[in-house]
Formats: structure tokens, C-alpha cells, sequence
């Protein structure tokens, strides 16, 4: 049994003071407060809860610092993210996502969901192992000491009444019957939740998207939705119904779907997520960009669809800079301040965030929860001075105040290092790979 002693930590009670925790099997097994740190291995600064990264694409990652400053649109960039697609094995997206995965621990996150889509060779096909590409990132996931969602994406079409490119035949299974029969293969366990997805309803047609929802009735189901103008114009056009309408309509939308960006909403949109409870996950570094624009926040909170939060193309991995994004962002477009609370975005970020990816036992500090654990420097340039307070990890600190993650009890980063791996180092190799 280990035990944890935190100066200050976020308890579901408040922050709170000298807090000992004991941890057994990866869990929580006692919470002590007010109490002497002992022989416990101590944690300083403002200890919170492991936080999840509801949405990425661990090979975007290679196009930062690459794409940023040419002009263009999402659809521009989307060919260069095709290149890096086209250009990944099993071996090198192993080595990228072990990277990936990596960075996102040193920033705080003890669960991601990745929206996987990229399953087969060139052409379309498929390696020996028809899950080698899913293999190799839960493979990298557990080599790092993070738990994953895969969320394997069928991926049909390459638009609205259009065919598949070439890179995008890697991408597509045929139909949703072929896709489900290839994810049953797929394996669960602990620290590994198989779900599903749809890419888009650009990317599988409305006679095929109620079969992806019931395929596997009891996973997290995501979907990207109306993340670009042009997505919805296309939809309305070919449907007379909006993304939002098609996914209501084929039986998509429930408390255990996500919808992703969430950018382009109507009024009725707005309606369809908030009464079936469909999780709302927003991604404002990668939104702003790619120019996609500013999601109606607020509007769909109020409506009854939970926030939750993702890096997406990894334009930055800082899951506070993506809290903080949602009200800054909502005060550019209404120039009024305080639409959301710093333990609201908090909630978004561990809780709700963990529950959208199948990880319901995460996000909290308390008995019998997993045994997840964030320390956020408070004496850094950045959060010096600032209180030690929810609204100090929220709208003052950054990944690079994080000094100290526990996953599921293990000390996987001290000291701002990881316990195994050089980060910096296997990111510059493993990008370097795909990319020449």
C-alpha cells in the first residue's frame, strides 16, 4: 500500500489542508485531512484530480510548428495533416504516440480518448493484423502510464456524395458492418475502453450512422459535429437537415455521445444535445487554430450538455489553457466576462471529461475512485501570489507548472520528469521520422 501526503489538494468538500491518502489495487482506499505527512511520499503545491483529454489525434502532433503561420483555412491544413497520415506504419505511430502520450502526462492528463481513424495500410489494405494501428497506440499508452479511450472511428466516405481520396482509403472499412466486425476483435480492460465513433457525417453517410451508434450499445459513442460552415452548408444541401438533425434522427445522440466542436450550431441543434444529455467537447486551441470558430458554450450548458475538453490537433497540450480558453472565448464573442466558473471548467476537465470516455470511476479525489493525482506548482512565475485556489490552476497556471502525476496510485512524473522516458527527446525523433 502507498500513501500520498498533499499540502493542499481539491477534495469534492473544497480545497483542503495536510490531506493523507492511502492507495490500494490503484485506488483510493483511505483520505485522511488535517493529518502529519509521516513517511508518505509528499506532494506540494495544489494537488487536483487527474484530468482527461476527451479528444486527440496523436499524429497531428507532428504538424506543430509546421502549419501555424500559412494562410489558408481548415481545408488547407487538412491536406498537409494527410501527408503525415499517409506517411505512418504501425512501428512509427507506436513511437509518435509513445510521445504524444508522454507529453500529455507531463501536462496533467491521466486519460485521453483518441479518435483513431487511421487503420490501414496504403490503399486501404489492411496489415495482418487488421487492429495494428489501434494496437500500437494502446500499446504506446501503456508503455507511458496513461490510460486510453479508443475511440475507433469508422470513417466512409470522403465528403458529402464524394468518394475517398487516396490517403483517406487507409481510413474506411467499406461500411459499418465491416468496421464493427473488425472493432468486436478489439479488447478492453482496466486501463484500456474500446468505444466508437463516427468521423463526421461527412464521413459516413446517414444510411450507415445508426448502425455505428448500435454496434457496440454500451461504449462511449463521439462524433465530430459541425465544425466547419462549409460542413453544415454541404449537409443541408444533400439532406435538407442539419449535421446535428441527421445524427438526432438515426438514433446517435444519448448521454453517452460527445459531440466534438460543436461550433455551428442552430437554436434546434442547440435543443437535440442538451435534451439527450450528448456531451459537448470542446477543443479551443486547436478551434482558434484552424479558424473554425468560437461554439455556443453557454447556450448548449444551459441546454443540459455537459462541457468537456480535448487538444485535438495538439496545437498546445495544456488542458488549462483549454479550461480557460472556453470563457475567454465567450467573452471575446459577447464582451461580457463571467460566463464560467473556475470549478466548473475544473469539472470538465476531471469528472465529466473522464466519464465522456468510459472512465466513470476518475476525476475526483475520494475514496474508492482511482487513485489519480495532479501537483500544479504554486510558486512558479505564473501562480506566485495567486492564492493556491481553483481559479489559480484554472486561470493562472499552465502544463509547465505541473510538477507531479499519479496514475491509478503509480508516480509516473516527479520533479516535472517522467519516471522512464525522455520526452523531448523521443518527440523529436519520432516526429523527425515522419516528416522528412
Amino acid at each position: 500500500m502507498t500513501s500520498y501526503w498533499c499540502s493542499t489538494a481539491l477534495l469534492p468538500t473544497g480545497i483542503t489542508q495536510g490531506v493523507l491518502m492511502t492507495v490500494a489495487d490503484g485506488r483510493f482506499a483511505t483520505i485522511e485531512t488535517g493529518a502529519d505527512p509521516g513517511d508518505a511520499v509528499r506532494l506540494d503545491g495544489l494537488v487536483l484530480p487527474g484530468l482527461a483529454n476527451c479528444h486527440s489525434h496523436a499524429f497531428h502532433r507532428a504538424l506543430r510548428g509546421r502549419t501555424q503561420t500559412e494562410r489558408g483555412t481548415f481545408w488547407t491544413w487538412r491536406d498537409q495533416m494527410y501527408a503525415v497520415a499517409a506517411a505512418l506504419t504501425p512501428d512509427t505511430y507506436y513511437d509518435l504516440a509513445r510521445a504524444v502520450y508522454g507529453e500529455m502526462l507531463l501536462a496533467g492528463i491521466t486519460a485521453v480518448g483518441e479518435f483513431h481513424y487511421l487503420h490501414h495500410a496504403s490503399g486501404g489494405r489492411h496489415y495482418d493484423d487488421p487492429n495494428a494501428m489501434g494496437t500500437a497506440l494502446i500499446a504506446a499508452a501503456r508503455d507511458v502510464g496513461i490510460r486510453i479511450a479508443l475511440l475507433d472511428t469508422c470513417y466512409l466516405a470522403g465528403g458529402i456524395d464524394q468518394p475517398l481520396s487516396e490517403v483517406q482509403q487507409r481510413f474506411s472499412d467499406g461500411d459499418a458492418a465491416s468496421w464493427a466486425a473488425r472493432v468486436s476483435s478489439l479488447s478492453g480492460s482496466d486501463d484500456v475502453v474500446i468505444g466508437a465513433a463516427a468521423h463526421s457525417v461527412r464521413g459516413v453517410p446517414p444510411e450507415q450512422i445508426g448502425a455505428v451508434a448500435s454496434a457496440f450499445p454500451d461504449v462511449p459513442l463521439h462524433v465530430h459535429l459541425s465544425e466547419q460552415v462549409a460542413e453544415n452548408a454541404a449537409c443541408l444541401e444533400a439532406y435538407g437537415r442539419t449535421p446535428a438533425q441527421v445524427l438526432d434522427e438515426a438514433g446517435f445522440l444519448s448521454g453517452r455521445t460527445s459531440a466534438v466542436h460543436a461550433t455551428h450550431l442552430t437554436d434546434v441543434d442547440v435543443r437535440l444535445l442538451g435534451s439527450s444529455a450528448t456531451y459537448s467537447c470542446f477543443c479551443p486551441t486547436t478551434e482558434r487554430d484552424l479558424a473554425d470558430g468560437i461554439g455556443p458554450s453557454v447556450a448548449l450548458r444551459d441546454a443540459g450538455s455537459p462541457l468537456t475538453l480535448g487538444s485535438d490537433s495538439h496545437a498546445v497540450i495544456d488542458l488549462f489553457e483549454e479550461m480557460r480558453a472556453v470563457e475567454l472565448d465567450e467573452r471575446l464573442a459577447t464582451q461580457e466576462r463571467g460566463h464560467w466558473s473556475a470549478s466548473e471548467l475544473l469539472k470538465a476537465a476531471t469528472a465529466d471529461g473522464h466519464r465522456s470516455i468510459g472512465f466513470d470511476d476518475a476525476g475526483v479525489i475520494a475514496v474508492g475512485a482511482r487513485a489519480d493525482l495532479v501537483a500544479v506548482r504554486l510558486d512558479s512565475v505564473r501562480t506566485a501570489g495567486t492564492g493556491g485556489t481553483v481559479e489559480t490552476a484554472v486561470f493562472a497556471a499552465s502544463a509547465a507548472d505541473v510538477s507531479d502525476v499519479i496514475v491509478s496510485g503509480k508516480h509516473m512524473v516527479a520533479d516535472s520528469k517522467h519516471a522512464n522516458l525522455d520526452v523531448a527527446a523521443e518527440l523529436a525523433a519520432s516526429i523527425a521520422a515522419v516528416t522528412r
